[in-house]
């Protein structure tokens, strides 16, 4: 079980904390290849550094973020519709990016603090 460290911005840090956000998205890069089911990711809220332990439930690799949400529940990434998704997540990482790594939906869980040793 390997540990990982992410960063969030605020709206979507709370939407994890709150349990509205059980996936994240991220591009499937060097980084995020390192990270299995059973993980730790540590998020950090960029605003106020608070952070939050998850485990890793579930891995979803697409070759872009447009047929990920065809896999996978929308509301479960913290948006509406597949539209606004796309719309939103194309501002951190545009369609040049995604060809290049392919993507990730990570399946995340909050543990019983008492088994995240």
């Amino acid at each position: 079980m390997k540990q990982h460290d992410m960063h969030l911005q605020a709206e979507y840090f709370d939407l994890i904390k709150s349990g509205q956000k059980t996936i994240e998205l991220r591009l499937w890069d060097e980084k995020r290849r390192q990270i299995a089911v059973g993980d730790i990711i540590t998020f950090t809220n960029r605003a106020t550094n608070e952070s939050i332990k998850t485990k890793v439930k579930y891995l979803v690799i697409a070759e872009n973020f447009k047929s990920l949400y065809d896999l996978i529940n929308v509301k479960s990434t913290g948006f509406e519709t597949k539209e606004t998704a796309i719309q939103t997540i194309e501002q951190f990482w545009d369609k040049k990016a995604q060809q290049k790594h392919g993507v990730v939906g990570i399946w995340i869980e909050m543990p019983d603090k008492n088994k995240l040793a």
